[in-house]
């Protein structure tokens, strides 16, 4: 059973987590590969409500998403943008990247040689997500305007959908924990992280929500 008050704190980190930014539309869509084909479906919403004319789905697997997901992440993405109706011409696919920073990386590549000018990206994650994949994005494509997007749930309603909270919880503690130590290692930019949020991160460490820290890391 968890606490109300390891649930008030996840809920601390999970709007953290999120930038809030305004969506408008952006040169491309990138759709950061995962476990949550979630992040397909808001990549198909804004696809057809005109922010984007182009979406790279990038993601090889993972250990979360070798059985879920056989032929890759992003792959996996194609086909369910597919399915809701955005034509096979609007979607690249990157099959390679293992984490955020190849994501970046590799599509940026991926756009270079298909000869795509990219002045903004709509940048999309899970919703716990967007806060790191930002910092990463801002480190490794500065000159680009980054919008970012994530499916728009309450945590409770996300991890009804996923049917395991400590799975979330978990994942909201690890996402913070890079966020203190990764920019230290040059993968992202630093951002200030304020003292509730602190708080709430020490609690529910505490609490044993652990199971996505990096070995030895951390604060």
């Amino acid at each position: 059973m968890i606490s109300e008050q390891s649930w008030a704190d996840a809920r601390v980190l999970w709007d953290y987590h999120q930038m809030h930014h305004e969506l408008r539309p952006c040169s491309v869509a990138i759709g950061l590969g995962s476990h949550d084909l979630g992040v397909a479906d808001t990549a198909a919403d804004l696809y057809k409500r005109g922010m984007v004319s182009l979406i790279v789905f990038t993601g090889a697997t993972s250990p979360t998403t070798r059985e879920r997901m056989p032929r890759g992440e992003a792959v996996h993405y194609r086909e369910r943008a597919l399915e809701l109706g955005v034509p096979s011409s609007a979607v690249l696919v990157e099959p390679r990247a293992r984490n955020t920073g190849e994501n970046i990386r590799l599509s940026r590549a991926l756009l270079a040689e298909a000869g795509v000018d990219v002045e903004s990206v709509l940048l999309i994650s899970k919703p716990y997500e967007e806060r790191r994949a930002y910092a990463t994005t801002r480190k490794l494509w500065p000159d680009v305007e980054i919008v970012s997007a994530s499916t728009s749930m309450p945590i409770d309603d996300y991890v009804g959908s996923l049917g395991n909270a400590r799975l979330v919880f978990d994942m909201l503690v690890g996402a913070l924990q890079r966020l203190l130590i990764y920019p230290q290692q040059g993968f992202m930019i630093s951002q200030a992280v304020p003292k509730d949020v602190m708080a709430a991160y020490g609690r529910l460490r505490r609490a044993g929500f652990t199971g996505r820290l990096v070995s030895g890391k951390g604060r």
